[in-house]
């Protein structure tokens, strides 16, 4: 909550205040906080016990429960949204060319930010009681703030973002439930080829990309194996969806971007969304994160009650 007050602030004075003249400077601003954002990330789950050593023992079975709900959630919302997407600049790949923008197989951004994550990782490695790595603990949410009030400022600057969203409103809707419905059945299929019950696999997937809580609550439900993998393949969706936003965009749409971070397209993917889309998808991206993190608990719970 606190988060979207930042955003709305940040957009009415963007709409109000904010000359045209910044928007390269606000570029700027979110491509560096989405790089330090990243490597706190990294730093992070480096730190997290046991982490490396659930990455070797389970990591196939997580990377299957992270493709399957993942692949399935970009295709029921690039399906259902073509025709959403008619008209507008969203439509089949066109997302970098609309600004003029040239289409670059390697992203510098997406360079910086991957390296940033390694970079992270190592430190973590370090361990938590490290003076580095407990430095970096307040920074995140600080970095995370600064990133959403310049993303919000963005939006305010965008002078047809109320006028689409009139255009669009109930149809918005379409993003979150592709996403659950892929999740759910790409969760289902994961759990069959990986020797867990449809219903462990359901719930692993139905953690959105929300890998902290998922981990958490499901194995306080179905034990420490279906956690590990829970936590691990959430938190490989966030990173997945992430860096393969790029590509997405080209060949795909701005609503599969969405589909892609689930849960994560309200605060960690929304960088690369808004860089590879525009203002008008980062309206989709805020709801659909909102409703997909409300929808977690409520389907874990559900499904292993």
């Amino acid at each position: 909550m606190d988060i979207l007050i930042v955003m709305f602030v940040a957009a009415v004075a963007g709409r109000l205040a904010v000359p045209d003249s910044w928007r390269p400077y606000l570029a700027i601003g979110q491509n560096g906080c989405t790089v330090v954002l990243i490597f706190c990330m990294g730093s992070s789950m480096g730190s997290t016990e046991g982490f490396f050593q659930n990455l070797a023992v389970l990591g196939v079975q997580s990377l299957v429960c992270c493709l399957c709900p993942m692949v399935l959630s970009i295709a029921l919302v690039y399906i259902a949204t073509r025709r959403l997407g008619n008209g507008s600049p969203f439509r089949d790949g066109a997302c970098q060319a609309r600004a003029g923008r040239p289409v670059a197989h390697v992203d510098p951004v997406v360079v910086m930010t991957f390296a940033a994550l390694l970079a992270g990782l190592a430190v973590g490695a370090l361990g938590a009681d490290s003076p580095f790595a407990a430095a970096l603990s307040p920074v995140g949410d600080l970095v995370l703030t600064l990133l959403m009030a310049l993303v919000g400022m963005s939006m305010g600057m965008h002078r047809g973002l109320v006028s689409s969203i009139r255009e669009h409103h109930v149809k918005m809707l379409i993003i979150p439930i592709g996403v659950v419905a892929g999740s759910l059945v790409g969760g289902a299929v994961a759990g069959i080829v990986c020797g867990l019950s449809v219903r462990e696999g359901m719930a692993i997937a139905g953690g959105l990309g929300w890998y902290s809580l998922a981990g958490i609550t499901i194995e306080g439900l179905a034990g420490a194996q279906a956690g590990g993998i829970a936590f691990l393949s959430n938190l490989l969706r966030e990173l997945l969806s992430f860096f393969s936003i790029p590509w997405i965009a080209r060949r795909l749409n701005g609503y599969a971007c969405i589909a892609a971070g689930a849960a994560t397209s309200e605060d960690t993917t929304l960088p690369m969304i808004i860089r590879y889309t525009d203002e008008v998808m980062v309206v989709f991206s805020i709801l659909n994160g909102v409703i997909c993190s409300a929808l977690v608990p409520v389907l874990i719970a559900f499904l292993l009650a």
